[in-house]
């Protein structure tokens, strides 16, 4: 297809849907000079599952590639592990894998052909001595304000963060001239570190990238589409039963269309994969018998006006978008039934949470004697420690003990008797 755009048409496919685009005039002398394959990188950190959000890139690395652009997709393994430690290490490898099979058949689900589509291992070449004194290089000329402002959006923040934050975004910026591109692609939420890169890259005598940024689409909860919120995100696997369930709870104040996920993820998602597959976008919501005809929607504007206007209701295009998505997602599942190299990755990468078996305790039955004292062991030898040795502690010799438990020698009981005008029991029977 891209042989028979023209330079234009390749630009505009390039720049759709977009928000924002820092320096296009790198991409239009690529495309209009140079007359060459823009080429351009995605890093996703290897982290948690991937869900339904990545159709939003997906989409766009389709149109990168229609457009006759060259894709490197960076696994960002050593990312991962450095972003607050939220992939470990022993499992880096297996989520690249991971994400290697759900990139690739999320690219097939929308019929997008993936010859000019590399992938790259960030450890492949991020250990090496020569990216490490790049490093080096770039962080003596990055402030550490500058470093934490980059990533703040990024990053995973927390009370008291780690260096590891710090180094994240300025491997994020190095990446583009290891991985020899002219632009880099993200959601707007990476723009700080784009603008790092673009500043800080020219200082140790690297050229400066173009940066192309997706809008950041909401979750089903209202906010952000996120791995670590399983009531923001349908995962990539789920069935049609648990899809129908989540978009069922999922947020969506009647009349509104700002923050609503799912009239977003109709905009970004569904609409753009019918283009792809068909040229043209159409999204069908089908109504009951005696409710009328289908509603069908070939532009987001429509779509809006009419549900601002409530003639679409959230329950109908819960309802749509719950039959379009479990369509669009069952090719998916379908490879991975069919991959047991697929399936054998996904049991290493993210392994079932161990369950731990709640230890019996030991019922501390005290010393069975009312007033004991608390907090008190016994030792071997016969003497106490704890914190309430004072209380019970006889001493060492018959004496103190004697002294400590109040008990009277019989000269002493038989002084006390006389002065009361008692006899002892001993004293009684002799004068018998």
């Amino acid at each position: 297809m891209a042989e028979t755009l023209s330079a234009h048409e390749k630009l505009a496919l390039i720049y759709e849907n977009l928000q924002e685009v820092l320096k296009a005039d790198i991409i239009e002398d690529v495309i209009i000079k140079q007359n060459r394959p823009l080429v351009i990188y995605w890093g996703t950190a290897t982290t948690g599952r991937p869900h339904c959000g990545y159709f939003v890139a997906i989409i766009k690395l389709a149109h990168f590639l229609r457009a006759g652009c060259r894709i490197k997709i960076l696994l960002a393994d050593i990312h991962g592990f450095l972003d607050n430690l939220k992939a470990p290490i022993e499992l880096v490898k297996f989520r690249a894998e991971y994400y290697r099979f759900v990139i690739t058949s999320l690219l097939k689900a929308v019929n997008v052909p993936i010859d000019r589509l590399e992938f790259v291992l960030g450890s492949s070449y991020q250990l090496s001595a020569e990216y490490t004194m790049d490093l080096f290089r770039l962080s003596s000329v990055v402030t550490e304000h500058d470093a934490k402002k980059a990533g703040a959006e990024v990053v995973k923040q927390v009370a008291n963060a780690t260096l590891s934050g710090l180094i994240y975004p300025l491997m994020q910026a190095l990446d583009e001239e290891y991985l020899g591109v002219d632009a880099q692609f993200g959601g707007v939420d990476q723009r700080k570190i784009f603008a790092l890169a673009a500043e800080q890259l020219p200082k140790i005598n690297y050229k400066e990238r173009a940066h192309l940024m997706n809008p950041m689409v909401p979750g089903l909860a209202g906010g952000k589409m996120s791995s670590s919120d399983p009531d923001s995100k349908i995962d990539l696997l789920d069935s049609p039963e648990v899809v129908k369930k989540k978009l069922k709870k999922a947020y969506a104040v009647p009349k509104e269309v700002e923050g609503n996920g799912i009239v977003s993820f109709v905009e970004y998602v569904l609409l753009p994969v019918s283009a792809l597959k068909d040229g043209k976008g159409r999204f069908i919501i089908e109504r009951r018998e005696g409710e009328g005809e289908p509603l069908v929607y070939e532009d987001i504007n429509t779509l809006k006006e009419d549900y601002k206007a409530d003639r679409l209701t959230p329950q109908l295009l819960k309802s749509g978008v719950t039959n379009a998505l479990s369509a669009l997602l069952e090719p998916i599942q379908a490879d991975f039934q069919a991959s047991q190299d697929w399936q054998a990755v996904e049991k290493k990468a993210y392994p079932a949470p161990e369950t731990k078996k709640k230890e019996k305790k030991v019922k501390d039955k005290g010393s069975k004697h009312p007033g004991a004292a608390k907090g008190v062991e016994a030792q071997p030898d016969g003497h106490v420690e704890g914190e309430g040795k004072t209380q019970v502690d006889l001493g060492s010799g018959a004496e103190s003990a004697m002294d400590k438990l109040d008990i009277k020698t019989n000269g002493e009981v038989e002084e006390r008797n006389k002065q009361h005008g008692v006899l002892a029991l001993g004293q009684a029977r002799y004068l018998e």
